[in-house]
């Protein structure tokens, strides 16, 4: 298997959906292809993909935020996804990597990472990688502003 780091792309617009979907977020096509039209225009935001042969297997999505409380920015890290038959095969290890190095790039002097309650197998991946659980020195707050809005399930 030969994983080339590449941006996401519209002609990944139904496999990203397939993705979204085994990370618990089913979509369709109409609003994935919304959200590319957003992120492409996001100059702080990075959207890259893992690609086995011209086939999109996985996807990691940054988002660069300025810092006030210390000089710098950070980044976060709002998606991660790896297709399941390709899962513990490097492939996340790869997206985190290319992720990380674009967010220094970019100035982040730190990394963020949230992942649901449920994902111990994420949890690992996350504390292998160098990520410490913060959990228990600060709490995340969150409030949707649309009342179509739901909380993934």
């Amino acid at each position: 298997m030969a994983i080339r780091i590449r941006p996401v792309r519209r002609q990944d617009v139904a496999r990203l959906a397939a993705l979204l979907d085994q990370l618990g977020y089913p979509t369709d096509d109409a609003a994935v292809h919304e959200r590319l039209t957003y992120w492409s225009n996001d100059e702080a935001s990075v959207l890259l993909g893992a690609d086995d042969d011209g086939r999109l297997i996985g996807v990691a999505a940054l988002h660069v935020c300025p810092m006030l409380e210390v000089t710098g920015r950070f980044g976060r890290v709002v998606a991660l996804v790896v297709d399941d038959r390709y899962r513990s095969q490097g492939v996340g290890r790869s997206l985190m990597a290319e992720i990380e190095r674009r967010a220094h790039a970019a100035g982040c002097i730190m990394m963020e990472v949230t992942s649901g309650g449920h994902r111990e197998s994420a949890h690992r991946f996350y504390a292998g990688l160098g990520y410490q659980d913060t959990h228990a020195r600060s709490k995340r707050f969150t409030k949707f502003l649309t009342a179509d809005t739901k909380a993934p399930g």
